[in-house]
């Protein structure tokens, strides 16, 4: 068999690297997602539950008990996710509240929707010289057919909703119970799983990909940061400009939804605008709009600007990488991407270099045993 060249055996190890990355993230992890979730969820509370653990010890009949370190950390589980629900709850109160709001405030906001269009039919009819209703009479029907339409498919697609919410409440609750068991045993077996770590013979590869894992993790909790605070100030800015007395509030409530993956500045400030624009408020729709454009342009430029500076990639490799990773992973490769470039590139280096090195010593042996031969 042919020998392979050094720019064969680099391209070699970089796809399989590359496909070993590929199949771990997308079938590997997640079923070892809550684990993994969990394994950092303890790393987190262990300095905390560390502390307590040292000064929650009893002296009882000359006998000296402490509390489990696992068990502090489910205690601290149990008070952050009820502070988080109460969070959740008190924030879906007023989410309802205001969704109540906007459906009474509907009656009004249809009447002058069919005032609008009404006016432009009318004014359609006269520049196309069309006969008085006809355009009017149309759009009507039009809206009631569509009307029909959005309430048969809800109709027709409730029950298997309702079956489908049923079966992803199920899992999330499994999910949870796992993720909470694992996070208490992690805490309570860090140690032990540290020795086994550094005795394993993947131990080089467990390092790098935690070394990785934390470097990844601390970039984007950063730019994050310094995106939501970029994003408050702007919208904080942008609202000012239409005059809204809580621009600051709501500034700061948008900023912090977009950082959120599934919400993002959008999921307020688009539907803002189309109700700006129904109302007849051009200018502050078209402020809202334009906002929303502003605030999705400096995210995509400072998220590929300044997780590459803290990863050691260029802005080009970045946002490469997330494209590629939301792409192959969900909104989940915004994270995975650039850890599975940073992954593949030490990997690839490394083994590289180790084929190298190794060849280099075979051809320095065969030459000594050439020499001690003759």
């Amino acid at each position: 068999m042919p020998e392979l060249s050094k720019k064969q055996r680099k391209a070699l190890v970089i796809f399989s690297a590359a496909a070993g990355v590929y199949i771990s993230f997308k079938y590997f992890l997640p079923l070892m997602f809550p684990f993994a979730a969990a394994y950092l969820t303890a790393l987190v509370l262990r300095p905390s539950a560390a502390w307590l653990e040292k000064r929650l010890q009893f002296h009882i009949r000359g006998r000296n008990f402490a509390v489990p370190i696992g068990v502090i950390g489910g205690i601290q589980l149990i008070l952050l996710a009820g502070a988080a629900g109460w969070i959740l709850f008190y924030a879906g109160r007023r989410l309802f509240q205001e969704a109540n709001e906007i459906i009474n405030a509907a009656p009004e906001w249809i009447r002058q929707l069919d005032q609008w269009l009404t006016s432009m039919c009318r004014v359609a009819e006269v520049f196309c010289r069309l006969r008085e209703g006809v355009l009017v009479q149309a759009a009507k029907e039009m809206i009631v057919a569509m009307a029909q339409t959005l309430r048969r498919v809800t109709m027709s697609n409730l029950a298997v909703n309702s079956v489908a919410a049923f079966s992803f409440c199920a899992r999330t609750f499994v999910s949870a119970a796992v993720f909470f068991m694992a996070s208490v045993l992690s805490l309570q077996e860090m140690d032990e799983m540290r020795r086994r770590r550094r005795q394993s013979v993947f131990s080089r590869e467990f390092a790098l990909f935690g070394r990785r894992l934390a470097m990844t993790g601390n970039a984007w909790l950063k730019t994050q940061f310094v995106i939501m605070f970029v994003t408050a100030c702007l919208c904080a800015l942008g609202l000012s400009l239409i005059r809204n007395p809580y621009s600051i509030l709501l500034g700061a409530v948008i900023g912090v939804l977009d950082a959120l993956p599934l919400f993002g500045a959008g999921a307020v400030l688009v539907p803002w605008s189309i109700v700006m624009a129904v109302q007849g408020c051009f200018y502050q729709g078209g402020i809202l709009a334009l906002l929303f454009f502003v605030c999705w342009m400096t995210r995509e430029f400072l998220e590929a600007r300044l997780m590459g500076g803290k990863m050691g990639l260029s802005p080009l490799e970045t946002l490469a990488a997330i494209y590629a990773g939301m792409k192959l992973f969900g909104i989940l490769g915004v994270f995975l991407g650039p850890i599975g470039l940073l992954i593949i590139e030490d990997l690839a280096e490394e083994y590289g270099e180790k084929r190298e090195n190794d060849k280099q010593e075979e051809g320095i042996n065969e030459t000594e045993s050439t020499i001690h031969g003759t």
